[in-house]
């Protein structure tokens, strides 16, 4: 799986990501954490336009490379975080699958705690698994 880096940035109430690889390609988040998982969504998106418009896709800069660029001055500020490019989101299909008990009831507790179902807590849960 290919892993670009991002530049995460923080304002007073809110964080923002850019891709240096990908400029135009910029997320936001009230947490730090949020404004990456937006990150992992935008850089599929963007890719995905990419893509549909013929373009080609590069290649993850390494960090020497893109600390020798003129435009460093403008990401050198901000923490460096590297996005797992995953496949465009398309559609939700319906599983079963079995659950401890205990786990399902951390995994209520926790997915309650962010507003967020059942469902959408797993499936975040396994995106940030498979992006490791």
């Amino acid at each position: 799986m290919q892993r670009y880096i991002a530049i995460l940035h923080e304002s007073r109430k809110s964080f923002g990501v850019s891709f240096p690889d990908f400029p135009g390609c910029i997320a936001t988040g009230a947490t730090a954490e949020d404004a990456i998982e937006n990150a992992r969504e935008a850089l599929a998106f963007h890719v995905q336009g990419m893509r549909l418009d013929g373009q080609k896709i590069p290649k993850p800069s390494l960090l020497k490379h893109l600390q020798s660029r003129a435009d460093w001055a403008d990401f050198a500020d901000g923490m460096i975080a590297l996005v797992p490019l995953l496949p465009h989101k398309t559609q939700n299909i319906r599983t079963n699958v079995m659950l401890d008990r205990r786990l399902l009831s951390v995994v209520d507790q926790r997915a309650q705690a962010k507003g967020l179902s059942r469902s959408a807590y797993i499936s975040r849960a396994l995106e940030a698994q498979l992006s490791e």
